[in-house]
């Protein structure tokens, strides 16, 4: 009788531990890590009458890391950015600079997830885009599965749309 009921407390623990390990993985920002390294998917900009502008062109590409400790680096890029003719970034024409800076943006610094509001904020150090150097952006964000979406209230491209960046995870 007591090896029977050792038995059952056995099983009772097995799946009440097998239950909280499951609830951990809702798509809830509370329980959720936010850590991982992701792939981007789409950065969009909606504007005011709903449409979409793609940004960094229908295929971009992009890099996002966000380490356990809190530190982070993003990077995106249009596909296809024309190279510079004279093969030296210190003698690219204004044109190919100008394609170069709207082609790309990244940032880097630290980052911390505000549980109870569900949003992200990104602690900027450095930025292709110098107006976010040692600002603080917050994003409200979402996490099902591997698929990492915040929204950007203030995008690099001025504050008549709000921008829409989605990620996969791939670590």
């Amino acid at each position: 009788m007591k090896s029977t009921l050792m038995f059952i407390f056995s099983i009772f623990c097995c799946l009440s531990v097998s239950a909280q390990q499951k609830s951990s993985m809702s798509s809830n920002p509370a329980t959720v890590s936010t850590a991982g390294t992701y792939s981007l998917i789409a950065v969009d900009n909606i504007l005011a009458d709903g449409s979409r502008v793609h940004l960094y062109g229908d295929n971009p590409q992009g890099l996002l890391v966000l380490d356990k400790s809190g530190r982070y680096a993003l990077q995106i890029f249009s596909q296809g950015r024309t190279k510079f003719a004279a093969n030296d970034k210190s003698k690219g024409t204004d044109e190919e600079n100008r394609e170069a800076v709207k082609g790309s943006n990244a940032h880097f610094g630290t980052y911390s997830v505000d549980n109870a509001t569900g949003t992200i904020i990104f602690h900027i150090d450095h930025a292709s885009f110098p107006n976010w150097e040692g600002t603080q952006q917050k994003r409200p964000f979402t996490l099902v599965g591997n698929v990492f979406k915040y929204t950007v209230p203030a995008p690099t491209t001025g504050a008549t749309a709000t921008g829409e960046v989605e990620w996969k995870r791939i670590e």
